[in-house]
């Protein structure tokens, strides 16, 4: 059985940030949770007894694995000269970021944010892959254009394990809206939109996950270079809404600021809840912060009605 999971962002001005393997922490390091690589909008998923991580990358998007969450391997998996359609736009430099990959009857695909968001519009591109390392062949056109006030941007896929319907959740940023489509069974075209109500502090990045009969919406709120960005929820009994705001997941404290652009998955092993999620290190007061995000991954507790409890990144 695999679960999946994503989202999502990162600004074209850091979009080229190197991804970097950390070394695993060692006695004495103090430090309350290790963090993994750098980079950003982290979106995880468990397949073929691995866990992987798609982060935002610079010229192209890779896939790190680990069995073991201490060791990680890297593998490049869509750059951007294999985006052909790109080349049309004018546009001197492009940028990629805030992938998602989903598995859906046997195959897996990668959708992806593409800038600049000027003059060019937001878009999202989807590749069908061979594996959850690659390779990779994209479609061959856009997803999804953005326009009038939405930007394209922040794409996560959700597969309604009660109807089967699939779902693209994408928008937000400086217009902070979220949109929703439905996918066609071939998973690289759109059927139709799905109309949904706005989430209470809404800004970027969404995430969907089920459990127990119950649709969690999550996103990012606030600037994504500032200590008010943080990670918000909120709950429903469709993966549609109506929603109910139930608050805060992740928010800056004294050591780590603007945790955010996160994903849900399950350890295979314990079959334990974990988000992973980006956020700023060795950074002071309300920024703006200026240099690499850092991914990192924590277990989450469900309360007995099924609320997610604050997750305290520092003691």
């Amino acid at each position: 059985m695999t679960y999946r999971m994503l989202s999502h962002h990162c600004r074209s001005a850091l979009a080229g940030a190197a991804i970097a393997l950390l070394l695993s922490a060692t006695a004495g390091v103090a430090q309350d949770v290790p963090s993994v690589f750098a980079g950003a909008d982290p979106s995880a998923m468990v397949a073929e007894g691995k866990m992987w991580i798609y982060p935002t990358g610079g010229d192209g998007l890779q896939a790190w694995s680990t069995t073991d969450r201490r060791n990680w391997k890297k593998d490049p998996l869509l750059r951007l000269r294999d985006i052909r359609w790109t080349e049309a736009d004018g546009a001197p430099v492009h940028y990629l970021w805030a992938p998602d990959m989903v598995l859906d009857r046997g195959r897996y695909y990668f959708y992806y944010s593409i800038g600049p968001q000027n003059p060019t519009p937001s878009r999202l591109g989807v590749a069908v892959c061979s594996s959850p390392a690659g390779p990779c062949t994209d479609s061959g056109k856009p997803l999804l254009t953005g326009g009038d006030g939405f930007e394209a941007i922040d794409p996560t896929v959700f597969i309604d394990p009660k109807s089967g319907r699939r779902l693209l959740y994408a928008g937000g940023s400086a217009g902070a809206k979220l949109r929703v489509f439905e996918l066609a069974p071939n998973m690289v075209t759109i059927a139709r939109e799905v109309p949904v109500e706005q989430p209470p502090h809404f800004t970027e990045g969404a995430f969907v996950h089920e459990r127990n009969g119950i649709y969690y919406l999550s996103y990012s709120h606030g600037r994504w270079n500032r200590s008010d960005y943080s990670v918000h929820y909120a709950t429903a009994s469709s993966p549609i809404g109506p929603w109910q705001y139930r608050g805060a997941i992740l928010t800056a404290d004294a050591k780590y600021k603007g945790p955010g652009h996160h994903s849900f998955v399950r350890d295979p092993k314990t079959g334990e809840w974990l988000i992973v999620y980006h956020r700023w290190e060795g950074q002071t007061g309300d920024g703006p912060y200026a240099g690499e995000r850092r991914v990192a991954i924590q277990p989450i507790r469900y309360d007995a009605s099924g609320l997610i409890q604050p997750v305290k990144m520092s003691d």
